[in-house]
């Protein structure tokens, strides 16, 4: 698919090693075979790794490739079906075609309690966004060493910068919080990991990497406005919009 190394990258994160800060430059037109290759390669790499949602977020990459608004040859994929006590974030090398990074990720305080069911756009609301994020910069804020994101979905996730949405650490996303809690701690939105990890992880996706949210409800339709949605937003906030 014409992607292309400019410098390696060790194997894996953690029991293989852990990945060097080096970029990564892609060819802007990978070719439908290749993308099909990838695919089931990855799937390979991840194999807890629902289907869709990589299948979702490849073609969400191919299609910035081709744009140009993705330049990296690394994907992040994170499946918000999964529970929070779950290791739901896969960080993938494509050109060498490795996990990189498996790990644990928060979502949003409004979004749920172990599980995410409730997903917005909207400033304010404290819960997660979908869709496809491009990374931009880092900086240091009050939660530490930051990821600054993009989000490229008209009306699902293109707030996020004014929500001021970034990847970074906390010390609530562990496996021995959720031991004693039962799941994660929750963030304000943002996909937080663990500070262990958090700088070396950001290092690697920063400047414009797809960062990929999924969820079930992205590959639903919208219900008809007469019908309830189960999982477009929580009863005490009938005003949000639902999500797509």
């Amino acid at each position: 698919m014409g992607l292309i190394l400019g410098a390696g990258l060790s194997a894996a994160h953690g029991a293989i090693g852990a990945p060097r800060e080096e970029t990564i430059a892609v060819t802007p037109k990978p070719t439908d075979t290749a993308i099909v290759g990838l695919e089931v390669a990855l799937s390979k790499a991840a194999p807890t790794l629902r289907p869709q949602a990589l299948h979702a977020a490849l073609s969400a990459w191919e299609s910035l490739v081709l744009r140009g608004q993705a330049i990296r040859a690394v994907l992040t994929v994170i499946d918000y079906s999964l529970p929070s006590t779950s290791r739901r974030m896969w960080v993938f090398d494509l050109a060498s075609q490795k996990l990189l990074f498996h790990e644990l990720v928060s979502h949003g305080r409004n979004s749920g309690e172990d599980m995410a069911e409730f997903f917005s756009n909207e400033e304010g609301t404290l819960m997660t966004s979908l869709g496809a994020f491009v990374t931009g910069t880092t900086y240091t804020g009050k939660n530490g060493y930051s990821l600054r994101l993009r989000g490229m979905d008209p009306g699902i996730n293109d707030q996020a910068a004014a929500r001021t949405i970034v990847v970074h650490g906390a010390p609530y996303v562990s496996e021995d919080f959720a031991h004693r809690v039962g799941r994660l701690g929750r963030s304000h939105g943002c996909p937080a990991v663990r500070t262990e990890i958090a700088r070396e992880l950001i290092d690697l996706v920063k400047e414009q990497s797809l960062l990929y949210a999924w969820h079930p409800s992205l590959d639903s339709p919208e219900p008809p406005p007469d019908i309830a949605s189960t999982t477009a937003h929580p009863p005490t906030r009938p005003s949000l919009q639902p999500a797509p």
